[in-house]
This record gives structure tokens, sequence and C-alpha cells, in this order.
């Protein structure tokens, strides 16, 4: 099942390429804040679960392309990316640590956007601001202290998720903060749908250039290994997303540019690059000149 968020913060089920407004269904208003219903939704997914599938079979469709679809989860109590998580990726940045032995960062809710929305750069000049392309977990059941073995039960679905970053050597989190830094979506294909995890095709483009390829086969901490070391440091909720890391490829966009993640079982996004008017801090006023060379 792909689940989606639209329109007014409407709720729904996509199918083929059209979506069923489940919003009743769930009991979620639009005007509700915070906008929690895509929470609460997880959180009851197996009561309520018969009718949905009800409801994408029988209720109203609405073409995929006549509305707008939003970020699926706007309010998760935490957003945990684990960084270097990819061996090519450390070489290519001259990383000496990996997400096995440096554990997680958390990124703020409020950097979530959607499908639909731009990548908007701050206003600080002579920084470069990099894509990064992830696989993002949802996660489904409260959890803490579990074991890696058991990591199914506490996983809701996937989705597409770009994790944006303002190169430089400042704190990691001031730098990935920024409102719009991590697009989600465009929807949530539930665990049953996506099968196996372990083995998925990851791709992302600028413009028309191929630049990052990758198979989460490849992955130094693997899914249950980052569910199991999240969830022994903070309990887990219904809605917490977890980044996987980003491969090798990352590099910088510009006003105007436009990237496309896809991945295999998931979906894709396309998401335009704009220059905001915003976002400057004298903290990037010194520019940033890398002393590393990518290694390959």
């Amino acid at each position: 099942m792909k689940i989606a968020r639209f329109g007014e913060n409407r709720i729904g089920v996509v199918v083929d390429q059209d979506i069923v407004d489940v919003t009743e269904i769930v009991h979620a208003q639009d005007q509700h804040w915070p906008p929690v219903g895509t929470v609460c939704l997880i959180a009851d997914f197996d009561r309520l679960r018969p009718a949905l599938e009800a409801a994408a079979l029988t209720g109203d469709r609405v073409p995929l392309m006549s509305v707008r679809l939003l970020t699926p989860i706007p309010w998760p109590s935490k957003v945990i990316a684990y960084p270097v998580n990819y061996h090519d990726h450390g070489r290519e940045m001259q990383a000496h640590y990996r997400a096995t032995n440096q554990g997680f960062f958390l990124k703020p809710p409020s950097s979530l956007s959607g499908p639909a929305d731009p990548v908007v750069l701050p206003a600080n000049p002579g920084r470069e601001v990099h894509h990064e392309s992830e696989l993002a977990i949802v996660i489904g059941r409260t959890a803490r202290d579990i074991e890696a073995a058991d990591w199914r039960d506490y996983v809701f679905g996937y989705a597409c998720l770009l994790d944006m970053v303002v190169r430089g050597r400042e704190e990691r989190v001031f730098r990935k903060a920024f409102d719009t830094f991590c697009p989600v979506g465009p929807w949530i294909v539930t665990g049953d749908e996506v099968g196996d995890p372990s083995a998925v095709d990851m791709r992302l483009w600028v413009n028309d250039e191929l630049r990052q390829s990758a198979n989460t086969r490849d992955l130094v901490l693997d899914i249950p290994g980052m569910i199991e070391m999240a969830a022994a440091v903070m309990t887990l909720h219904p809605g917490d997303i977890i980044a996987t890391g980003t491969p090798a490829g990352v590099g910088p966009v510009v006003d105007g540019d436009v990237i496309r993640i896809s991945i295999d079982r998931v979906g894709e996004m396309v998401i335009p690059v704009r220059q905001g008017v915003s976002g400057h801090t004298p903290v990037f006023d010194t520019p940033y000149t890398p002393d590393i060379v990518k290694q390959h």
C-alpha cells in the first residue's frame, strides 16, 4: 500500500495513477495542528488497514497528476540520519570513520519538505549546497532496546529522501537543518510491498547527469543494525524516519537545477532547486575550501 499526503493536509491511498482520499477513515482533520494525521494512521494501521484496503478498491479516485503531493509525515518526533554509511562515500570524502563507529545525528522535522516543493538554497554566497540521496525507513511501532533480528516488526514502510547539506566543517546538524533540506516522498510504501530492502537500487540525477548509483547491499551498517542502534539510545515512535546514508557521488546544486531521485520498488521524486533570499548566517561568511580530494 502507498500512503500519501496531498492537497490541504489530506491523506490518501495511491492506486495505480490515482489517489483515494482516506482522511475520514483516519479521523484526521485537514486543519488540525500539528499535522499528525499520518502518524496516527501508522500507529493504528493494523486496525485501519481493512478499511483502507476497501477504500482503495471502491473509493472515488482522483488522478495523481491533478493533486499536489506533500511530504508524507510532516510531524515525526525525529528524523535520524546515519553519516558515512557507504564505504565509497567514505573514500570520496576521505572520512576515517563509518556509521558503525560514529553513530547517528538528528535532522529537525522543520527541514522536511515534499515532492512538489523546491529545495531552497540559503543566502550564503561562497558555500556549496550538496545533494545526498538516501532511503528513508519509516518506523511503525514503538521500539526500545530491540534485537536487530526483530527489525521487521518495527518497520512500517519506506520512501525516497534527500539529505541536503551546506558543505563545510561546522556542526553537521547546523549545516543540514535549513528548511527544505530534507525532501521525503513521494509517498510511503508499506514494507510488505517493498519486500527485502537489503538489495534495492537507488539513483540520483542532477538535470540529466547521473551522479549517484548504489544498492543498499553496500551499506556499512545495515537496516537491522541501524534500527537496533537507534533504539538502544532512545525510544522510537510510529512515524519516526531513519535516513540510511548516502553513497558516493555527492555534489553541488545551484539555482535552476532539477534533482531526480529514484529508488526501486519505492518511487521517484523530481525536485527543483531555487535560490532563496533568507538563511544567511555569519557562520558561513568564511568561504569553505575543501582540504580533501575526492577518491574513487
